[in-house]
């Protein structure tokens, strides 16, 4: 049987079919073997093209944020005094990534973080603002003390945000399969909200597209025009240091605080007020009527009576973040340019906010 079947496929490629020549004959072995060949090259090339398929995703790269490597026989103890967090959930398989925040004595942010478990070493990478970077060092040596522990940047890394493609009809097709995982440093889901996608970590020499090969290449502005128009704060602009509350800046709607942990630093503000459920404000993702001109930090947001009605943080374009007074968060509000022109803008609750919460 396998015999018959060669033959048929021998004489196809030889331009015999049917009694009826369809070509000149090959006039060598050589030459119909090389057919043959030609035929598997063909179903190669197919399935290449399939496995690259459309482009359903695409990766930013994050320049504005920094990488330092945590290692050492103390490091999960060493950082659970000094984050809001509960880094031993880091040890549970289904966990590689971690969202956190640091917090001075008076209980208000230093720095948002990042945590990720490292692959092939006991360890974790700490993703952090690139413009703190140094005080981020800085801090974590203070506490260092006699702690087994090493700290060190990774200039040599990059970070990446991979995000879905809007707009298609797979959309929600799940995460995106790596062609070749071994040059991921770290690959993990967004633990903020499923909506900011997964995070991928590389030497700074690798394109993501040799890892990921549905992704095409976007660019850090595609990055936070995504992240303002969704209401997700990040780094100092959003978060100023010793000033930004944690709980008014949605830390427990992005799983970034654990209520049933040890102590750390700033903890005794942030668990009393958490335990009155009481938040009178809310960093909220805002559109505003036209893009505003040389906005000082933290502009002052006026109802259109004339109230206090909150701050405005930051922003790319029309969209941002401010923090608002939940009172008045349904209000068209207002803020004045430092050239006396005034805008309008108008809050918006995240549809991934939970539902059994109310906010407003």
């Amino acid at each position: 049987m396998g015999l018959v079947v060669f033959a048929r496929w021998a004489f196809t490629c030889l331009g015999v079919h049917a009694g009826k020549r369809a070509g000149p004959p090959f006039t060598s072995l050589s030459a119909a073997t090389s057919c043959l060949r030609g035929n598997n090259n063909s179903k190669k090339y197919s399935q290449s093209a399939v496995n690259n398929g459309p482009r359903r995703f695409v990766c930013c790269p994050l320049p504005h944020r920094a990488l330092l490597k945590i290692q050492g026989n103390d490091t999960s103890p060493f950082l659970q005094g000094l984050i809001t967090n509960d880094v031993g959930l880091l040890e549970e398989p289904e966990r590689a990534a971690m969202y956190a925040h640091m917090l001075n004595v008076q209980g208000r942010t230093l720095y948002d973080i990042l945590l990720y478990r490292m692959k092939e070493a006991e360890g974790l990478f700490l993703e952090c603002d690139s413009t703190v970077q140094d005080s981020v060092l800085r801090h974590l040596k203070v506490y260092k003390i006699r702690r087994k522990v090493s700290i060190s940047s990774c200039p040599e890394l990059s970070v990446w945000a991979v995000l879905p493609l809007p707009n298609r009809p797979d959309h929600d097709a799940g995460p995106p399969e790596l062609s070749a995982p071994e040059k991921a440093l770290v690959w993990a889901a967004d633990p903020r909200t499923s909506q900011m996608g997964w995070r991928l970590v590389l030497h700074g020499e690798t394109d993501p597209l040799d890892v990921i090969a549905s992704c095409e290449r976007g660019d850090p502005e595609e990055y936070q025009k995504h992240r303002y128009e969704i209401g997700l704060p990040e780094g100092v602009k959003d978060l100023p240091p010793g000033v930004a509350l944690p709980l008014e800046s949605n830390i427990v709607f992005m799983q970034g605080i654990s209520f049933s942990k040890g102590c750390y630093i700033g903890q005794e503000l942030t668990a009393r007020t958490h335990h009155t459920g009481v938040v009178r404000k809310r960093l909220m993702p805002v559109r505003l009527s036209s893009p505003p001109k040389d906005l000082q930090e933290g502009t002052l947001l006026q109802t259109q009576g004339g109230k206090a009605a909150g701050k405005h943080r930051a922003g790319v374009g029309e969209l941002g973040l401010s923090l608002i007074r939940t009172a008045h968060a349904k209000e068209t509000l207002m803020l004045k340019c430092s050239d006396d022109t005034t805008v309008t803008l108008e809050a918006s609750v995240p549809d991934w906010w939970p539902k059994d919460v109310k906010v407003i």
